[in-house]
């Protein structure tokens, strides 16, 4: 991975065996210098999959996201959109965050401050994990710089449950609402599909069988009337999509979103005030055909295309 870790102090680490970086997230260039890169946008690998309850296999996720990238590469406008994402928005590839396999408090610092140093460098992170226990880290180097954060948050779980351990995938929300990293006022949670406890819950839901029924365009709308304009952070676990479309993940729920759905929704939040995403679970041993990792991938580029119609780019953007 390329230092960025220029102004933080990190925790020894090494790269485990299975950290390799093959390849970048639609071939975009690899990022040399943090301090010096014109980049917007900063993507980071977490190749970390120690805080599973279910399959483990998510440490491979980047690399799966990465190589399925290969088949979204295209010169000039991508359908639906009418302009190429290149001409509007710098993307560069700071491969993979260290850490020593075996003590997970090496991942946490490290992640937050590799975060933290995106963030000092005035860029966004496009975040791909590993699995969904990233997310904590990431947000908490978010919130420092930007406060308590609104989130969009696609799962088949909450992630809000209070037992497990201090790292479990589980568990990561009930931490951060516990830590002040986010604006629970003005968050949702899109796709869920397994037990809750409902009083109390400190999130929105619109559950997968609401979504499925009701629509993007409606769910778009709760949405935007839950986030305004608030600085938004979007965290997807690709198990919020239905197994039928992403089967390579380490808890699969049936009955999820369409990846047809997912996209509408990450295409319509043009407009907001987006200051971050992550993609997480995606284990390709237990893919076929790399569909998982391939909706991973689109769903994340999706999300940069609409970065680049927020500062302009397209004018009447989705073609026709």
């Amino acid at each position: 991975m390329t230092d960025t870790n220029q102004n933080t102090t990190v925790a020894d680490a090494d790269m485990p065996l299975y950290g390799a970086l093959g390849m970048t997230f639609m071939q975009f260039p690899l990022l040399q210098n943090l301090q010096s890169s014109t980049a917007e946008v900063v993507v980071s690998g977490v190749p970390y999959d120690m805080s599973t309850s279910g399959r483990s296999g998510a440490r491979f996720g980047p690399e799966g996201v990465r190589a399925a990238s290969a088949n979204l590469v295209w010169e000039g406008a991508r359908w639906p959109w009418n302009f190429a994402l290149d001409d509007h928005l710098k993307v560069e590839d700071a491969g993979n965050v260290l850490f020593k396999h075996g003590e997970p408090q090496t991942l946490v610092d490290n992640l937050e401050a590799h975060i933290s140093n995106i963030m000092e460098a005035d860029k966004t992170a496009l975040t791909f994990g590993g699995d969904h226990f990233i997310t904590l880290p990431v947000l908490r180097a978010y919130a420092k710089k930007h406060g308590p954060l609104a989130i969009i948050h696609f799962d088949a779980h909450t992630d809000t449950y209070s037992g497990g351990t201090k790292y479990d995938h589980g568990t990561l929300f009930h931490h951060a609402v516990e830590e002040g990293l986010v604006d629970t006022e003005h968050s949702l949670q899109i796709g869920i599909r397994t037990a809750y406890e409902t009083d109390g819950h400190p999130f929105e839901v619109l559950d997968a069988a609401w979504v499925n029924g009701n629509g993007p365009e409606a769910t778009l709308e709760r949405i935007k009337q839950r986030v305004g304009d608030k600085k938004v952070y979007v965290s997807f676990d690709i198990d919020g999509l239905d197994p039928s479309v992403a089967p390579g993940t380490g808890t699969p729920v049936s009955a999820g979103l369409s990846i047809d759905t997912a996209l509408k929704v990450i295409r319509g939040l043009r407009g907001l005030n987006l200051i971050g995403m992550d993609v997480v679970e995606v284990a390709p041993a237990y893919d076929h055909a790399d569909i998982t990792s391939l909706a991973g991938a689109t769903l994340a580029l999706e999300y940069l295309y609409v970065l680049a119609a927020n500062k302009g780019a397209g004018g009447d953007y989705l073609s026709r």
